[in-house]
């Protein structure tokens, strides 16, 4: 008979937090890490394709507008394991980079935890600021305009783990990252799954240019990120 194969060993805890958002935890599982919010597994370490395409497809569409154009701002909404702030911190053009992280454990954890690797040292960035808000309430009361919004929280439009960050995907919420765009500024925002009824609400919000471009994954529906221009 062949030999049966050893279980895969279990996750192990790295730091365990609670804040007033309930309970986050960082975990090791093999050769990755894993971002646990109140039970529900968020984020992992072991793929940031999509996330890094969240920042590459907001570029891309200012871009189109004005080639070559440097001196931009970015505000990431959702810090999580790293990846997009990586790739913002990476691209010269970007002159301006604010981070919008609610929970402490998740800045501590970049640092000085083992997510400083992933988020490859940007928070040393001078040009990099973290907004330590709940994004959804910071996007609403209004102030300083962006050129692009990179948004991952949650899963996304559809399935939110957190019930107060669905309404950041409602009309007033999309209301609101509009007004926080300047005129011809991007709003791109990343999803676990396709989502046409998204695409539609971002139509009827008032943004233009609205697509979506697909990233398979190993199981399950691709990642997706959902842009849209404000006019």
């Amino acid at each position: 008979m062949p030999p049966v194969p050893s279980p895969a060993p279990a996750p192990v805890v790295l730091d365990r937090r609670e804040g007033p958002y309930g309970e986050v935890v960082l975990r090791r599982n093999g050769e990755h890490y894993e971002i646990i919010a109140n039970g529900c597994f968020l984020m992992d370490t072991s793929d940031g394709r999509s996330e890094r395409l969240l920042v590459d497809e907001a570029l891309a569409a200012l871009d189109a507008r004005e080639p070559g154009r440097s001196g931009l701002s970015v505000l990431i909404g959702g810090l999580g394991v790293g990846f997009s702030l990586a790739r913002a911190a990476a691209e010269p053009r970007w002159g301006e980079i604010a981070v919008v992280e609610r929970e402490a454990a998740v800045v501590r954890w970049h640092t000085a935890g083992p997510l400083a690797a992933y988020s490859a040292h940007a928070l040393d960035d001078p040009r990099v600021r973290v907004v330590r808000e709940d994004l959804v309430e910071w996007m609403r009361a209004g102030g300083r305009r962006y050129h692009a919004l990179c948004l991952d929280i949650d899963n996304g439009p559809d399935w939110t783990v957190t019930e107060n960050n669905g309404s950041l995907y409602s009309p007033s919420g999309l209301d609101a990252c509009r007004e926080r765009l300047e005129p011809g500024g991007v709003l791109a925002v990343w999803s676990a799954q396709p989502s046409a009824a998204f695409e539609k609400a971002l139509r009827e919000a008032g943004f233009t240019g609205v697509r979506s471009t697909r990233v398979p994954v190993s199981r399950g529906v691709p990642d997706v990120v959902h842009i849209g221009l404000r006019g």
